[in-house]
């Protein structure tokens, strides 16, 4: 076979390609992104829509049951839920994989765009487009130093206004959530006899603040070479701007919000607490980008909480702590897989001692472990695959297979070398005589893997990277069966060797008899 003769001729040729396979291997190894898990890519968007006061029953049926009307006929949809509760509803949208959620997104907002109508009080609705992969990377803690005694709950501003553009500024965090806080308020109370004595009711009053807090948009016009684009804004910036507004009109006489209550700038009533070892505090989390490498991610996020608590947070008598690292979890799921290519190697190389009693054939037969371990790292960058649990779990079955070609090949190589062939035309001849069966056994293993690649669903997205980590191994075990095996056997398989293995074969042949 060509490239067997052409591997054993030129042994320099051989070197230098395995020398490149390996220094690209290990380059490809600081490039592809580490984390946990494969992503799996599930299409799904999450539809939510609030309704200040409203019932778990009303809000079912004058919100969800007119969205689910007009969304249930999308295309691509697979699977849709809703869940009604107290002044809130939701509906999360599953579509088949291989949508294109831009596309989907569009069509839905579409779709909501058709209901015909809502509750004069319920907001709009929002759609998220959710990424299954982006689960917070880390939590942190905020809490107040000792002799601090302000209400922690009250700066939840401050933290999304000077505290998470710093987090969601590091290289490589797509997001970053602040909870537990109460946001600030215009605060409107109404002293409930003075609305009883102008007989006026709570939706006159809230219709009356809603139509006054809008921006406009009143068109455009041209002056010259210059277009100007007009806007009016109508948003309340102070508590008076409140109070002077007229809710509406008796006797001629105009009735201000300040006639039957007063306006202040107070805080929204807390959804929900947060506390750390009994004591009140904020939390706030990061979430990473797809294919960002969450190491890398992560000791960006760690300077800047080291920065933040430094400046900005001592500042306020505030202190972050890191309370969950993702990273801890991957370097230790990471490390035991690890430890156990590592193990199964050696353990191989013991067996392969034992049975082949040769050191130089263990050798030959052994280099072929980092060799195809390490160019399986530029097989997964060039598909632009990662590092996870899964696809080092397949390098890990992966150890056993790719000697099992290279003790076919050595061994026969052993067997032309008995027969009296000198070293170069052993190599050669035992070589070309099992290569076909060495391509066949390759492909059926492969044949087993390599359809997971090609499965669409969630199943095969999780477990592509142990398919491709153990048909890449095993096929680049066949290169280097055909090539490193003959070139290394033609100069290393001497006559010690020969009458090493010929001494223990004798030895059991005395002992049969």
């Amino acid at each position: 076979m060509g490239i067997i003769r052409f591997a054993i001729r030129y042994p320099i040729t051989v070197a230098v390609g395995v020398i490149l396979v390996v220094m690209f291997g290990l380059v490809a190894l600081t490039w592809v992104p580490i984390q946990l898990t494969p992503d799996v890519d599930r299409p799904q968007i999450t539809v939510q829509t609030v309704w200040p006061g409203a019932s778990p029953q009303e809000i079912e049926r004058e919100i969800i049951e007119e969205q689910e009307d007009q969304l249930k006929s999308l295309a691509g949809l697979i699977k849709m839920e809703s869940l009604s509760s107290e002044s809130f509803g939701s509906i999360v949208l599953d579509f088949s994989v291989g949508t294109d959620i831009d596309a989907a997104t569009l069509r839905v907002s579409n779709r909501l765009e058709q209901v015909p109508s809502y509750p004069a009080d319920a907001n709009k609705p929002v759609i998220f487009n959710v990424d299954s992969n982006a689960s917070a990377m880390a939590w942190f803690i905020i809490t107040a130093l000792p002799g601090n005694d302000i209400d922690i709950q009250t700066l939840q501003d401050f933290l999304e206004d000077e505290v998470r553009p710093q987090i969601e500024r590091v290289p490589g965090v797509a997001q970053s959530n602040v909870l537990g806080g109460r946001k600030r308020q215009m605060q409107v109370i109404v002293d409930p006899d003075r609305m009883a004595v102008r007989r006026l009711t709570m939706r006159q009053v809230a219709t009356a603040l809603a139509s006054e807090n809008k921006d406009y948009s009143a068109g455009s016009f041209d002056e010259g070479k210059r277009r100007y684009v007009v806007r009016t804004t109508g948003d309340y910036k102070t508590p008076q701007e409140i109070e002077d507004v007229i809710i509406t009109t008796i006797d001629g006489t105009p009735v201000f919000v300040r006639d039957i209550g007063r306006v202040e700038l107070g805080y929204r009533t807390a959804g929900g607490l947060v506390r750390h070892k009994g004591r009140m505090a904020l939390a706030m989390n990061a979430l990473r980008e797809s294919g960002t490498n969450i190491l890398d991610v992560m000791s960006g996020v760690r300077a800047t909480i080291a920065d933040l608590n430094a400046n900005t947070l001592a500042s306020r008598g505030l202190h972050m702590e890191l309370v969950y690292d993702q990273t801890e979890y991957i370097d230790s799921a990471l490390g035991l897989v690890k430890s156990n290519i590592v193990l199964g190697g050696g353990l191989a190389i013991l067996v392969l001692i034992l049975f082949l009693r040769s050191w130089s054939g263990t050798f030959t037969v052994a280099i072929s472990i980092p060799i195809a371990v390490v160019a399986t790292f530029l097989v997964m960058a060039i598909m632009g695959r990662t590092i996870n649990v899964i696809s080092l779990a397949g390098l890990a079955f992966a150890v056993g297979m790719v000697v099992d070609n290279c003790i076919v090949v050595l061994e026969n190589i052993f067997r032309h070398r008995e027969m009296g062939k000198p070293r170069f035309e052993a190599a050669l001849d035992g070589s070309v005589e099992v290569w076909g069966a060495v391509l066949a056994s390759t492909l059926t293993t492969m044949a087993v893997f390599l359809p997971v690649i090609f499965v669409q669903e969630e199943a095969g997205q999780l477990f592509r990277d142990i398919a491709l980590a153990i048909s890449a191994a095993v096929f680049l075990s066949l290169l280097a069966a055909m090539t490193i095996i003959p070139t290394l056997a033609a100069r290393i398989l001497g006559a010690r060797d020969e009458d090493s293995r010929g001494k223990h074969r004798t030895s059991a042949e005395a002992a049969a008899h």
